[in-house]
This record gives C-alpha cells, structure tokens and sequence, in this order.
C-alpha cells in the first residue's frame, strides 16, 4: 500500500504523486483509488484502484539518489539487447518500456544508442519504431532520474556521462 504524497513510478506515465486517495463511484459501486498526478504534467490525472493488483503492480516507489547512482555506475556493465527480427524486436522493447525494469531499460537505452552511432557511419538512420522506443525508454528512466536526483530533466544525460567517465 502506498501512502498520500508518495513519489510513484507509474507505467510508462513517469513520475507521479499520490496526491489522494479516495472512494469513486465511476462504475455502479464505490472504489478506492490512488489519484495520482505526474509530476511533469500537472493536467493530467491518473486514478488507480486500489484493489486491482494489475494496476497496482504497475505503480512501483521512486528510486533514491543512491539507488540511482548505483545503477549508473553499473551502466557500462550493461549488456546489448539488439534482437535483429523486427518482429521480435519490437514485442521486446515494448515488454521492457511496459515493464518499467529500469535495468531493462538501461540495456534498451544503451544498445538503441550504440545502433544509432553505428548506423549514422553508414549514413543511415534507426528505424522509426526503435526511436519511440529510445525516447519512451529515455523519458521514463530519466524523468524517474532527475526527480531522486532533484536535477532538472535535460540536465540527466550530462548527469549521467560525468558520473561514468
């Protein structure tokens, strides 16, 4: 259970605050639900049952500061993830970005980079799908980031290169 004015990681939504937690009736009978609200879009709003575990289990606590520079550090380290079916390819990703493992999401950031530079030496370019999900992987991962960090957003990536070098 998670508590009033709690940071949450929800889906692939980002960074939300548990700004309530209240009884609707949106559907013949009263609920429970988290409100929750992103922290970078203060017109959305999110409500989240809580009694249906599915929901639930996509809301998982920010990381700390420490948490994220520990996974930072063991950046380099990561694996490569290239799945050369596209297929294939793009059922994973969108398991990983649908997931929110942020290892996961790591190795999917990492080897869609590491694609991009080597492509680009050919004068050629990601395929669409792979950039959405480099940039849903991105804005998960480093909005989750700059808010344990408590940097502003474009600053995470320089964050992150300073930190490993």
């Amino acid at each position: 259970m998670y508590s009033l004015n709690e940071a949450v990681v929800y889906a692939s939504y980002g960074v939300c605050v548990i700004e309530a937690i209240e009884t609707h009736d949106f559907s013949g009978e009263n609920i429970e639900y988290y409100v929750l609200r992103p922290v970078g879009d203060m017109r959305n709003k999110f409500y989240v049952p809580t009694s249906n575990s599915s929901l639930t289990e996509k809301m998982r606590k920010v990381y700390s500061k420490d948490e994220v520079e520990k996974l930072i550090d063991v950046m380099p380290d990561e694996d490569f993830i290239w799945i050369d079916n596209e297929i294939r390819r793009k059922e994973e990703y969108r398991h990983i970005i649908e997931s929110g493992d942020r290892h996961q999401l790591v190795k999917l950031i990492k080897t869609l980079y590491i694609r991009r530079s080597e492509l680009s030496k050919q004068h050629k370019k990601l395929r669409s799908a792979d950039e959405r999900f480099l940039s849903e992987a991105e804005n998960i991962l480093y909005d989750e980031f700059a808010y344990a960090l408590e940097i502003p957003r474009d600053e995470v990536v320089g964050y992150i290169k300073k930190r490993i070098a």
